[in-house]
């Protein structure tokens, strides 16, 4: 089963607690504080395998979910990080975030790995607050928690030419006749349901070659399979235009050249922008010299290979060409990642938080303050009232009273009440 889409939630992480100690022995009176900091949380990474060619493997994962790390212990025994998930996937493959449609990463080559969720840091132990003010902290962090998002995965294949066309023209019977690929061929529309791929021999070179879906009007906006054969296309380093130059079912070959390059501008302008070819297939039948001859007055600057695909006729000047073609022709990312970055950690010099008033309660939002809430110990006093001076080094105080808060209103974090105090 060709699976080329799914969508999973992904949880990475959480980090492990850090831990409140002091070192307790004999003969020793200082011992001072000895708690640990937690581990990391672990990370999901996705990565290439070049043995895959689908996400059949993903399409019943609903969610996946990283490890907590360990806790930290007295001793100053620090907890070791979890182990890392990693989900192989299909080169080729695309990850989108689906709340706010960033491209997290686009996997092209082999053995290509990227973190799309990152697990929380451990929190720290009593031993890391220790400072000359507070020689014996009484207090210490629980671990963040991981990254969760929603993502979704877009498999477009790797292949070096793209067999384009309306449905029938021949294109499963081309890559049939000329590589190791064995595609449905029956005489119907849409027997092919999804890409096929087949390597190509010249010599001593090989290309990849891909048959894909047939294009009908509209298939720049989903209609028919145009969705499937467009997203795969995108991929490609060049496109062949397979054109029945016969009209064998009473259709007009210069009007299906149109539709087709109306259809792929329409989609995307890197498609039309691709290097390409015109095979002209069904030489054997009647009309199709006298087709050739006005498509080539109407498009007189078209590189044009006449073949009889069914004979396996006409393939060895397009086959030399395709493949002197495909090696000067770089691979291009869709999407560049170089300058992604994830900024999960750290406060930044942007107001990490929104506050907003719901009913009589003043409702605070924003990462940074929720994973300081998720962090803080409520049962250790010192741990209260380091989490009440983020909030006003934050700014919170001052523009909660800038809205109207008035002293003993309640204000909401996530799902944990308090009352708003000078």
């Amino acid at each position: 089963m060709f699976v080329d889409e799914v969508i999973i939630k992904l949880v990475a992480g959480k980090g492990g607690d850090g831990c409140t100690s002091f070192r307790r022995e004999k003969f020793v009176e200082f011992g001072g504080p000895d708690g640990g900091n937690g581990g990391r949380g672990s990370d999901i990474i996705f990565k290439t395998d070049k043995s895959l060619r689908t996400l059949i493997d993903l399409k019943m994962l609903k969610l996946i979910k990283g490890k907590k790390g360990v806790n930290g212990s007295g001793a100053n025994k620090n907890g070791a990080s979890a182990e890392d998930i990693i989900i192989k996937i299909p080169m080729g493959t695309m990850i989108t975030n689906m709340e706010t449609n960033e491209v997290i990463a686009d996997l092209v080559a082999e053995d290509t790995e990227e973190i799309i969720a990152h697990g929380g840091r451990g929190g720290r132990g009593n031993k890391a607050f220790a400072n000359n003010a507070n020689k014996a902290p009484k207090m210490s962090e629980l671990g963040q928690p991981g990254e969760e998002l929603t993502i979704k995965c877009e498999l477009k294949m790797l292949a070096d030419v793209g067999l384009i066309g309306l449905p029938s023209v021949g294109k499963s019977t081309i890559l049939s006749m000329i590589s190791n690929a064995t595609p449905k061929i029956a005489p119907y529309h849409f027997t092919t349901l999804s890409p096929n791929l087949g390597v190509v021999k010249i010599y001593d070179d090989t290309f990849v070659m891909a048959d894909l879906p047939g294009l009908i009007e509209g298939a720049s906006e989903g209609l028919g399979l145009g969705h499937k054969f467009l997203k795969h296309a995108m991929r490609t380093k060049v496109i062949a235009h397979v054109i029945d130059m016969a009209g064998s079912e009473l259709r007009n070959p210069i009007e299906d050249y149109e539709l087709i390059l109306n259809e792929i501008s329409k989609y995307d302008d890197k498609l039309i922008n691709k290097k390409n070819i015109i095979i002209a297939n069904k030489m054997d039948l009647q009309n199709a010299k006298a087709n050739l001859k006005k498509f080539k007055e109407k498009y007189p600057n078209e590189k044009i290979f006449e073949i009889i695909a069914i004979k396996k006729e006409g393939f060895n000047d397009l086959l030399i060409y395709l493949n002197e073609l495909v090696k000067k022709t770089d691979t291009e990312l869709l999407y560049d990642n170089t300058n992604k970055s994830h900024i999960l950690y750290k406060y930044t010099e942007e107001k990490p938080y929104t506050i907003n008033k719901e009913g009589n309660i003043w409702v605070i939002k924003g990462k940074v303050v929720e994973d300081l809430l998720l962090m803080t110990r409520f049962n250790e006093d010192e741990n209260i009232l380091r989490f009440s001076r983020k909030l006003t080094a934050m700014g919170v105080d001052e523009e909660l009273e800038s809205l109207g808060a008035k002293r003993g209103d309640e204000v909401k974090i996530l799902d944990y009440i308090f009352n708003f105090k000078d």
